[in-house]
């Protein structure tokens, strides 16, 4: 399951523009390319034309947008202290107060989470003596970055399962092979931002150290996961040896990501993160900014979660009252903030008309691209943000019912 691009990434296959005729004097047929590249320019251009969307993730503003993310940054550190040099000051102050909310005894600042994880699971393949890894088949790693444990940090990555949810105690235990650590995407984001229940978890964790592993958690989107587990953040992350956490997925910063853990596994962590070219010069702005979203969003994200229920219930009797034949919200009550929306449609279809009923209407309700599910069938990933939070139920209903109008078939 290919992830779905957001609405400044690219389209999948299906999402080509009008098709363009070709010989007698007309345009000639644009490539599938150059076809995925004007759908994705016109639906940001619809995203940030439109008055009313779910969410506005900041990565898609201006330049003078994003700096203004950093207003008020001297209620959030000293800005008459020195600058950072090389990983010190505002930078290790994050550090410290990032370890403090997981509950770790010490966590680094990386620029990127593809270079932290690599980074900590080497360590922890020194420690454990064994470089092979088990995590999901539909892990982050396994799909999005180009092989890069094996092809650049040595590593032996083993698929625990393929299925679209997380792995099972059982399925750790009997795995067929050993491996020195155990990597639990939370949320799984490709299986449609799912997570096992508080108590599949903590049996899944228990699990690694029977098979003489340690366990790490992928935890790009950890910060939003409370809600659903009822617990809180240090207690989740407490169940693992190490943590990684983004800055910019659910806090909306510039980038960023921290590895959190032991301080021997830390200190280590930093070595590598020299030799990996990691050690920049200067990062005070994204690390103001992650604290910016560490005061100002992680507060926030119980609500989008709780909320996300009432867009993703609204959705699912929206489509039903339209009468689309079969529709499918994933999961049916989100885990987090994001889920998925299943259609009975061509991907390019369903992409062109969110666009329409956007550039229309002034409503974006998908704003997100369309990825092919099957034949005739397409999923997008839909998120619920702060501008989400002022849309009802009745809202989500009347924009259904006015994308369901331009879809074939029904007028549009």
């Amino acid at each position: 399951m290919a992830r779905t691009a957001g609405p400044g990434g690219e389209a999948s296959a299906g999402q080509g523009g009008e098709a363009s005729a070709g010989q007698g004097g007309e345009r000639p047929a644009r490539s599938p390319e150059e076809e995925r590249r004007r759908q994705r320019e016109r639906r940001i251009a619809a995203y940030r034309g439109a008055e009313r969307v779910l969410a506005r993730p900041g990565f898609l503003g201006t330049l003078r947008e994003r700096l203004a993310l950093l207003d008020g940054a001297q209620d959030l550190y000293d800005l008459d202290e020195s600058s950072d040099i090389y990983g010190n000051g505002v930078v290790e102050a994050l550090e410290e107060k990032v370890a403090g909310l997981l509950g770790k005894e010490a966590a680094a600042f990386f620029p990127t989470g593809t270079m932290a994880q690599q980074v900590a699971l080497r360590c922890w393949a020194g420690r454990t003596g064994d470089p092979t890894v088990a995590l999901h088949a539909l892990a982050h790693p396994e799909v999005h970055e180009r092989n890069a444990f094996s092809q650049v940090s040595g590593l032996r990555p083993v698929r625990v399962t393929s299925e679209p949810r997380q792995p099972t105690a059982d399925e750790v235990r009997d795995f067929e092979e050993p491996f020195g650590t155990l990597m639990l995407e939370l949320p799984l984001r490709d299986a449609g931002f799912v997570l096992p229940s508080w108590e599949e978890l903590c049996e899944v964790v228990e699990a690694a150290p029977e098979r003489d592993a340690v366990v790490h958690f992928d935890g790009a989107r950890l910060w939003e996961t409370t809600v659903h587990f009822g617990r809180p953040l240090d207690e989740i992350a407490g169940l693992a040896d190490s943590v990684y956490v983004s800055f910019y997925k659910s806090l909306d910063g510039f980038g960023g990501a921290a590895l959190v853990g032991p301080k021997t596994l830390v200190d280590e962590a930093k070595a590598w993160r020299h030799r990996y070219g990691g050690m920049a010069f200067q990062q005070f702005p994204t690390v103001l900014s992650a604290l910016a979203g560490l005061e100002r969003e992680l507060p926030r994200l119980p609500d989008y979660v709780r909320h996300a229920r009432v867009v993703a219930a609204a959705l699912r009797e929206g489509f039903a009252a339209a009468g689309v034949p079969w529709t499918r919200v994933h999961p049916g009550e989100p885990h987090t903030h994001d889920f998925q929306v299943w259609l009975p449609y061509d991907a390019g279809v369903l992409g062109k008309t969110a666009i329409r009923q956007a550039e229309e209407t002034g409503t974006l309700l998908f704003a997100h691209a369309w990825d092919r599910g099957g034949p005739d069938l397409a999923f997008t990933e839909v998120y619920v943000r702060a501008a989400g939070l002022e849309w009802t139920a009745d809202d989500v209903k009347a924009a259904v019912t006015e994308f369901v109008a331009r879809l074939p078939g029904a007028g549009g």
